[in-house]
């Protein structure tokens, strides 16, 4: 087993975690907050707008049985990359499309899926590449309350589950039923 990791922000965590957990390889998703200026990050101050935080996820899985550019792909498929900070009725730079890349080969991987993503998207692709740097306030990734993880799994009835959540599983797994667990 080859795992690695990669961290996404597309809007509400919950549903990236949720969609990329219907695939195959995926070995977890840990929903957290990155990008901002505060110290530390929680729901309440993320949701105000205010520290620059995106909900995200970071995605482990094994390269052997899904690469990169799969996962990648699948991103691209559970958001909308073309609404700048927001997703739906979700607003604000904490819903905002981002890939938080680590190290050179990160960014150049993330470069590729972004001409992927615009040659399914066109030309009005917003993703923001941004580094996840532990050593500065705006790399580091910071887990969200233990509540927020695995959310859909837990409460499949909740309303913006059932409204927001559902639709985008249903998506990743219709285009990507190859790949499902």
């Amino acid at each position: 087993m080859t795992e690695t990791s990669l961290i996404l922000a597309g809007g509400c965590f919950w549903c990236l975690d949720s969609a990329f957990m219907q695939l195959k390889g995926i070995r977890d998703v840990e929903v957290g907050y990155i990008g901002g200026s505060a110290a530390g990050a929680n729901y309440e101050a993320v949701c105000s707008g205010t520290t620059g935080h995106a909900e995200a996820a970071r995605v482990f899985f094994d390269a052997e049985v899904i690469s990169a550019d799969l996962v990648l792909d699948a991103f691209f498929t559970m958001h909308d990359p073309r609404q700048l900070n927001r997703q739906g009725a979700d607003v604000g730079t904490q819903y905002r499309s981002a890939m938080f890349y680590r190290n050179e080969q990160e960014r150049q991987l993330f470069d590729a899926a972004l001409v992927r993503a615009s040659e399914v998207w066109g030309s009005a692709v917003v993703t923001t590449l941004e580094s996840a740097d532990e050593q500065v306030e705006q790399g580091r990734f910071f887990a969200a309350e233990s509540y927020h993880q695995d959310f859909w799994a837990k409460n499949p009835n909740q309303g913006y589950c059932v409204a927001v959540v559902g639709p985008k599983v249903a998506k990743v797994r219709q285009k990507f039923s190859h790949l499902l667990k």
